[in-house]
């Protein structure tokens, strides 16, 4: 299975006590994986990943113009090659609460544990922002439980399901998608 974490959200961030960051933040390392704050420079590989992942419903499509605006919730990893290889975002529901979005790894660097160490980087940059719980909307149910995350209902969001229906109605049917969550 693709490793993909539907990206509906980011439409509407919480408005915080505190200014998130917009210089360059240090990498944050899980094990031997460099994770990175992405940068302008990243922006269309961003969008180019992430879309990959849109026609199956696993993401949303993003423009240049919104990963720009979000700039600032990216982390991606990168090849020495200095491509991207998976890339992840946060999105901000409350002071206390953010989702998994945009979560991707490139097709030919999946099996590698990628996904986990950018699911491990999302945590990370979410309690550095004082949060108590995250969230994922995802079909990569073993990924998420092996994680420690919990199957919940997406029910318990009731802000998750207005910016879905926001976006699209579609976007509540597509697939089976799991909702997890996980206290920090």
């Amino acid at each position: 299975m693709s490793t993909a974490v539907s990206s509906g959200g980011l439409a509407g961030h919480v408005e915080r006590e505190e200014p998130v960051p917009t210089r360059a933040l240090p990498e944050f390392r899980v094990g031997e994986v460099v994770v990175h704050h992405a940068g302008e420079e990243d922006i269309p590989a961003i969008v180019t990943l992430n879309n990959l992942y849109a026609p199956d419903g696993l993401t949303l499509t993003r423009s240049e113009a919104f990963v720009t605006a979000h700039l600032q919730d990216y982390q991606v990893i990168k090849g020495a090659d200095g491509r991207i290889r998976g890339q992840v975002a946060l999105d901000e529901y409350a002071p206390s609460l953010a989702e998994i979005v945009s979560l991707a790894v490139a097709p030919d660097q999946q099996g590698q544990g990628l996904g986990q160490c950018l699911i491990t980087a999302a945590e990370h940059l979410a309690r550095e922002r004082g949060h108590k719980e995250i969230f994922a909307i995802s079909l990569a149910e073993a990924l998420f439980l092996r994680m420690g995350y919990t199957l919940t209902s997406i029910e318990i969001y009731p802000e998750k399901i207005a910016r879905y229906r926001s976006i699209s109605r579609s976007e509540l049917s597509i697939g089976r998608k799991f909702c997890f969550t996980k206290a920090l």
